[in-house]
């Protein structure tokens, strides 16, 4: 039965991998909205490189705001901070892959649009968004 009250906090598993899933939780959460308004709305007027172009930072703005708040919450040496970042990466790109065969894309696909420009500069920014919180260290804000 699970309680009515759930808090991540409660499951015994290390700080890094904590902090991980709330980080690709947050940034997931919003960047979902983003990329639904860049295919919608943004890809059909500019194409679809400009539009991950002005997606990208958006998306890498909000991770070191993200990562910041957690951070300052619970501070991560350099190797948690590194771990938080793999982990929150392995997360998202097991979000892609499901997203992507949900919508009735392979594997291959998925790897295949990766190679186009637009599909590069987004692979980019979700490396970035893994480097993110070893660059953010403890900071405040």
């Amino acid at each position: 039965m699970v309680p009515a009250s759930f808090n991540i906090a409660d499951v015994p598993m290390p700080l890094f991998a904590r902090c991980a899933i709330v980080y690709f939780a947050g940034v997931f959460a919003a960047a979902f909205v983003l990329g639904a308004i860049r295919v919608a709305f943004v890809a059909p007027q500019l194409g679809e490189f400009p539009a991950v172009a002005l997606e990208v930072p958006l998306v890498l703005c909000l991770s070191w705001a993200v990562a910041g708040r957690i951070l300052h919450r619970d501070p991560l040496p350099l190797g948690g901070r590194l771990a938080m970042g793999a982990l929150a990466f392995g997360l998202l790109m097991l979000a892609e892959m499901a997203l992507a065969r949900l919508f009735g894309q392979s594997t291959r696909e998925v790897i295949t649009n990766m190679k186009s420009p637009a599909g590069a500069l987004g692979l980019a920014g979700q490396i970035g968004f893994a480097v993110i919180p070893a660059l953010r260290g403890q900071a405040s804000g």
